[in-house]
């Protein structure tokens, strides 16, 4: 018979709990043993073995947590864990913006603006980069001596490696964060296509695979001659670095050109660059958040587009998209038999660009194709500003002011497209994924729960959506936004700043 009863908590494994069972044993076992002070070297005993249950016990509950996707918190479990059911988390992409390149003066012979020249903001610590996608020139006695430039938020590298001729050859790229599907690679024996894995890959396909890591640095894998064929003699990598939201950048802020330009004659050439307007199409890596929740959704469309979730899910694997939806004649009349609407909020909000839209096209009607004869529209999201009217009771000790900028910092978490960390925010959507309406208790419920607000005002004019104390209702393709917030101290009935 046990000493002690069947311990069923699992939960009791931190060192109190391990110090007292221990502690619990060793009286049932030896009876006469009273002393429990500190310094006796039996509770010294236990009470190191109860620290190293402790530490034992947290790697193991760690060790348990990142071999499921849904509690893993390491990147680099995550990657291992979602590449085996095949699926590739987003890795960040370049912005891209018009730069105009202008001379000083009417060129008498052409200037050459190469690609991979680069322009950079002026910040003197970390600036941002960009480089010219294409070669471009201005013509010798053009008026006026400028030209329109497209420059990418990325850098060129290359590097180059000796085959040893072996099967399953790995090379790991120095330069990071690597900007997906931007290597190219040429062996002796030729060029090489890269591939999702070599499983179609004959003896004499040219093929590699590209691995990500959880620091951003690509690994490139050649096949065995059985699948994909083994690259001969000396390889050279020509890749991009870079990328992210950061290369967003305003307009009027890329000013500076890191190379000194001359004509074709060889005489110098003054000249100014500048963005006119500002750069998009920037985009972090997909979160760890992000993966946990696309992952999953990644086994509900393996290969085809076909239900009308099979598109918003395609859809969002297309970087630089945050949300998704997919109307048809069974959710909004109006729209004709066999054609759906799908509807795309980019990252960060706002108008997504022809590219985003044309990508996303091409991810659910090529890369994951429907139904030959379905017609697939790709648009832009129709928002609707939500303007809310408030007046609250500031508790004493606390700043009016203070207490509004709170106000509007919790209206805006609860709209953000995306929370803290990286996940979507369940509490906005689109009207169709929220009930078709920003619910008046919802917008009550966050002022009220702000630091520094007592309550409410007792009028029914409290809070108020678009002049109305009400839900505000959203047709099923609307996508709401914060509008503007006008907060009033119940007490003087001022306007707050």
């Amino acid at each position: 018979m046990p000493l002690l009863p069947l311990n069923v908590d699992y939960t009791e494994k931190d060192f109190d709990s391990l110090r007292e069972r221990a502690i619990n044993l060793a009286h049932s076992a030896f009876p006469d043993w009273s002393d429990d002070d500190v310094a006796n070297f039996g509770t010294i005993l236990l009470e190191l073995f109860s620290y190293v249950g402790d530490v034992l016990l947290f790697y193991q509950d760690n060790q348990a947590r990142e071999s499921r996707i849904s509690l893993a918190r390491l990147r680099k479990s995550l990657l291992g864990l979602v590449k085996l059911i095949n699926y590739t988390p987003q890795g960040a992409t370049a912005s891209t913006v018009e730069l105009t390149f202008t001379l000083a003066a009417v060129p008498v012979a052409n200037v050459t603006i190469a690609a991979g020249d680069t322009f950079r903001t002026l910040e003197i610590t970390d600036p941002i980069v960009f480089q010219a996608v294409a070669n471009t020139v201005i013509p010798a006695g053009s008026t006026p001596p400028a030209i329109v430039i497209i420059a990418e938020n990325s850098l060129p590298a290359t590097q180059t490696a000796l085959s040893s001729g072996l099967a399953n050859q790995e090379f790991q790229l120095d330069g990071y964060p690597y900007l997906d599907n931007s290597v190219a690679i040429i062996a002796s024996n030729g060029a090489y296509t890269q591939v999702a894995d070599f499983l179609d890959s004959a003896s004499s396909d040219r093929h590699y695979t590209v691995v990500v890591d959880e620091n951003d640095r690509a690994t490139i894998r050649f096949g065995n001659d059985t699948n994909g064929a083994i690259p001969a003699g000396t390889i050279s990598f020509a890749y991009k670095t870079g990328g992210g939201a950061i290369g967003n950048v305003n307009p009027g802020t890329i000013t500076r050109a890191d190379k000194a330009y001359s004509d074709a004659f060889g005489n110098p050439v003054q000249v100014t660059v500048t963005n006119e307007a500002r750069a998009s199409g920037g985009s972090d890596r997909q979160t760890v958040e992000g993966i946990r929740a696309q992952a999953p959704l990644s086994l509900r469309a393996l290969s085809r587009t076909v239900a009308r979730e099979d598109f918003e899910i395609n859809a969002l694997k297309v970087p630089g998209v945050s949300r998704a939806l997919m109307l048809t004649k069974n959710e909004r009349a109006g729209i004709l038999e066999n054609q759906g609407e799908l509807h795309i909020v980019p990252d960060g909000g706002g108008v997504p660009t022809p590219t985003l839209l044309a990508a996303v096209l091409t991810m659910v009607t090529v890369t994951y194709p429907c139904t030959l004869t379905f017609v697939v529209n790709v648009m832009s999201p129709t928002y609707k500003t939500i303007n809310i009217q408030t007046s609250v009771s500031i508790r004493t000790g606390y700043t009016p002011s203070t207490v509004a900028a709170s106000v509007r910092a919790n209206l805006a978490t609860f709209f953000a497209l995306e929370n803290a960390d990286g996940s979507p925010n369940d509490d906005i959507g689109f009207g169709y994924q929220i009930d078709n309406e920003i619910a008046y208790s919802d917008i009550y419920n966050v002022i009220r729960d702000t630091s520094g607000v007592r309550k409410l005002a007792d009028t029914p004019s409290a809070l108020m959506l678009n002049g109305s104390a009400a839900d505000s209702a959203l047709e099923p393709y609307e996508f709401p936004v914060l509008g503007t917030i006008t907060i009033l101290d119940a007490a003087t009935g001022l306007v707050i700043a």
